[in-house]
């Protein structure tokens, strides 16, 4: 059975970015691994309670893996904070350095699909941003064929505008009316019920 690896950039995102396909690919018997890239806090020592959540996430899932690149959040602000103390942000971080620890897990557990973010990150976040571009060259590094790049149809985002700005939501509206990627160019892989495994048409292309 194939093994699919998800690369996100911090704890949680395994959940409300590809939590059904994980939880469908473990039912179905694949093998399945989760990489964050950022533990989530600015902790130096010791395991932060995000990744615990993470590791209790992952049980309830069905992954069989969890990993830690071992980079620090890079913040969502336009400030970007010095490094923590032994660590460094994500978005500082080397790529082909990042990429060649990824690649290492990809090829420990020869991997057959990579799960990443499109090239937005989403929806711009710069952790998110770095999580394509290492995800891509980790792939190209390690071999990986098949990389599918999680994202929302940007047209659903932008619908969504409407009511955030009627309750008075602050948030830059329009920079994230124009996150995620079109309709056009994503694939819905449906997690639930009798539904058909992905095709050669659910990878997202540039």
């Amino acid at each position: 059975m194939p093994t699919v690896l998800a690369f996100h950039a911090h704890p949680d995102h395994e959940v409300f970015m590809t939590g059904g396909t994980l939880a469908r690919a473990a039912a179905e018997g694949h093998r399945v691994v989760i990489v964050v890239a950022c533990d989530g806090m600015d902790a130096a020592e010791g395991e932060t309670y995000r990744m615990k959540e993470l590791r209790a996430s992952a049980t309830q899932l069905g992954a069989h893996r969890v990993e830690h690149l071992g980079y620090a959040d890079s913040g969502h602000g336009a400030e970007l904070y010095p490094d923590p103390p032994g660590r460094v942000r994500f978005v500082r971080a080397d790529t082909d350095e990042a990429a060649a620890k990824l690649a290492a897990i990809l090829r420990e557990e020869r991997v057959d699909v990579l799960l990443s973010y499109d090239a937005n990150g989403g929806y711009g976040h710069r952790d998110h941003v770095k999580v394509h571009h290492v995800g891509r060259r980790a792939a190209e590094l390690a071999g990986v064929g098949r990389v599918l790049e999680a994202t929302i149809p940007r047209e659903l985002v932008a619908r969504l505008t409407v009511p955030a700005r009627l309750v008075g939501l602050r948030y830059d509206l329009r920079a994230l009316a124009a996150a995620y990627t079109p309709r056009a160019r994503a694939h819905r892989i449906r997690t639930g019920g009798d539904a058909p495994r992905p095709g050669p048409r659910d990878r997202e292309t540039p």
